[in-house]
């Protein structure tokens, strides 16, 4: 494991899944870390398996607490995993409400952290890193807006990182995108939808996606990430079960 004793990292969104998995990872590494999630069972949770973990129970989209968190921790890492699970249902079983859950959580939780992580500024060679997912690539026809949310997230990280470039902050804008896994609440409504669409139970489905991305995959793919030189660094990447990969 990586030791990271210098690093403050803050992960939003931190309370289970591939969130909870990271902010494990950067604990385990040394790294000062503050989680933030809606979920205080979980935190605490978490909390008690890492002692040293500083949590906050807040709502991740709303912009006074990202300023206010920011400004108190100074963070050197800004890694945005929150979001909402998609109704998954055919386009004609949509309401705009249904269709538009992602838009109103995920689009809305990147844009504010990364705008306030401008506003600050933070400090020179900090990251944000936002997590969106591999439907921003390929789509996913079951969920409704969600491709279209996390494509968003993604442009939203590289307005953030051309605004930093021109204003000489020196902040870098990351954004990776997770392939399909079970390890979290998002991935098992995806698996559950298209198993029984394609006729298949779930493990079968599963089987198809392997290797899966696991919290501890995640969570090392994130330190991994941090260690790199910003000079080597990619605006994007793909996360698969094989680690992190570039994008063109």
């Amino acid at each position: 494991m990586t030791e990271l004793h210098d690093l403050t990292v803050l992960v939003v969104g931190a309370g289970r899944g591939l969130g909870r998995g990271i902010a494990t990872a950067f604990a385990r590494s040394g790294a000062d870390v503050i989680a933030l999630a809606r979920d205080g069972a979980s935190l605490a949770a978490l909390a008690d398996t890492h002692p040293a973990v500083r949590t906050h129970v807040a709502d991740a989209s709303d912009a006074a607490t990202a300023r206010r968190v920011l400004g108190e921790y100074r963070p050197d890492a800004v890694i945005v995993v929150a979001g909402a699970t998609p109704v998954m249902r055919g386009l004609t079983q949509h309401s705009w409400e249904t269709f538009s859950v992602n838009w109103d959580a995920d689009v809305k939780i990147a844009f504010t952290w990364a705008r306030e992580a401008l506003l600050q500024p933070l400090a020179p060679g900090s990251r944000v890193i936002i997590i969106s997912s591999g439907a921003a690539l390929n789509g996913s026809p079951l969920s409704g807006g969600y491709a279209g949310s996390k494509a968003t997230q993604r442009f939203i990280a590289q307005y953030a990182h051309m605004e930093s470039e021109r204003a000489g902050m020196s902040v870098t804008f990351t954004t990776v995108m997770p392939r399909m896994t079970p390890a979290g609440d998002v991935g098992l409504a995806g698996i559950r939808a298209y198993a029984h669409q394609a006729g298949l139970t779930e493990d079968a489905f599963i089987e198809q996606l392997e290797p899966v991305i696991t919290p501890e995959l995640a969570g090392q793919a994130m330190i991994d990430l941090m260690t790199l030189d910003t000079a080597d660094s990619a605006a994007g990447y793909l996360l698969t079960g094989a680690g992190l990969a570039p994008l063109t």
